[in-house]
């Protein structure tokens, strides 16, 4: 399962490049929501389906263990946000928000706070993980750098004039989502790691070490 959720991450990053190297837009102003308005946007929502896809795997692989079904949850919900923001197009600029524009800012803002929180119970529960701590990293990052993201937001709320050519708004966005996608791969690494010791036989010296423990009680009955 966990192959699966890889191929479909690397196949969703591989469509995101692709909608970048297509388009030519300035990626230090102009966010990524913006090129669905071009012809080649139609990658997108493909890029944010299979980033879904492989949350979906990753999800799944955590619901199976009782213990991480909160992070699990949030894994699913960071998926269910890709998919409504690739289902509802953002506005364009200097457009009035809209309810796909609004669904589409709003469900953003949900799986760039989820999927570093899940990032972190994980980093927590599993800190004997050799990726504990870059999971840790990756997701206190993706917090610090969606401040940044959010600011503009709430100085337009005090009246403001602040467009993104006025600051590097794509770049601050395209960071979070390089993070968060991260988050997830390593997420998946911790994953295989805990999944690989579950699965691993149980050591031929200890079998041959029990059989020969129990081998003097059956002679000793015999006698």
């Amino acid at each position: 399962m966990l192959l699966g959720g890889y191929a479909a991450i690397g196949a969703g990053a591989v469509a995101m490049v692709g909608l970048h190297l297509a388009t030519g837009l300035d990626p230090v102003h102009t966010v990524i929501s913006e090129y669905a308005f071009e012809p080649d946007g139609w990658l997108l929502p493909v890029s944010l389906t299979l980033f879904a896809l492989g949350a979906t795997v990753f999800g799944g692989v955590l619901a199976r263990r009782g213990e991480d079904r909160g992070a699990a949850t949030l894994v699913w919900v960071w998926g269910l946000c890709m998919l409504l923001i690739g289902a509802f197009p953002t506005d364009q600029p200097g457009v009035p928000l809209s309810m796909s524009g609004g669904i589409h800012r709003y469900a953003a803002f949900v799986a760039f706070l989820t999927m570093p929180v899940a990032g972190l119970i994980l980093a927590r529960r599993y800190a004997a993980s050799p990726y504990a701590r870059h999971v840790r990293l990756l997701s206190l990052a993706s917090l610090g750098v969606l401040v940044l993201v959010v600011a503009p937001y709430v100085v337009r709320m005090f009246g403001i004039d602040l467009t993104n050519d006025d600051i590097p708004a794509g770049v601050t966005q395209r960071l979070v989502v390089v993070f968060e996608v991260a988050v997830l791969m390593m997420l998946g690494l911790v994953l295989r790691v805990r999944h690989g010791r579950a699965r691993r036989p149980f050591p031929r010296t200890a079998r041959a070490g029990l059989s020969g423990g129990r081998a003097p009680v059956a002679g000793s009955v015999a006698r």
